[in-house]
């Protein structure tokens, strides 16, 4: 017996398409598919908050000194002229930031393989680039998820059937972090 489910893709669709859920599901917490699907993405979910759990903590917190360029009100560089050409004024400035150690750094690209780039977008300006942000799911899954599940053992997600679906009587399920 094959160690995981086909769902009736070839292995490039069913990559994209196991990504693509476990990136949705684990940036809203829930989602609604059939129960093959849910069971593979649950399976994906739950080694990657485990991983997430165990690398938590494993960072250490460096200050820097950084460049920065000085900024007027409307959020322009401001800029000066030096032996006739226009040079950008930058000031140091004193930074704190998280130094991953080795084991972490690897469990952070070992997520990045699986999670797509997700990107939000106002509701207010929907389609408008400005005032969109990404969000870095790792970071994600070390500071929000991670804490909640230090305690727990595995067991992170839960499968609750809803219904049939009305065109092919495939079961529905919900999928969501316990």
């Amino acid at each position: 017996m094959s160690g995981y489910r086909k769902l009736s893709r070839t292995s490039a669709q069913r990559k994209a398409l196991l990504r693509s859920q476990v990136t949705s599901f684990l940036y809203h917490g829930r989602m609604i598919t059939t129960e093959s699907k849910a069971k593979e993405v649950a399976r994906i979910a739950e080694g990657l908050i485990a991983l997430a759990v165990k690398e938590k903590d494993n960072f250490e917190t460096v200050t820097i000194t950084a460049k920065v360029p000085r900024k007027d009100a409307d959020g322009k560089r401001v800029k000066e002229e030096k032996d006739g050409k226009k040079v950008t004024v930058y000031y140091e400035e004193q930074k704190e930031i998280r130094k991953d150690m080795p084991s972490r750094l690897h469990a952070r690209r070992k997520m990045n393989k699986i999670f797509y780039p997700v990107v939000e977008v106002p509701t207010a300006g929907k389609g408008r680039k400005k005032g969109t942000k990404k969000i870095d799911m790792a970071q994600k899954m070390f500071d929000e998820i991670a804490p909640k599940y230090v305690s727990r053992n595995g067991g992170y997600t839960r499968i609750v059937k809803i219904a049939q679906r009305p065109g092919d009587g495939a079961m529905k399920v919900l999928l969501e972090l316990v």
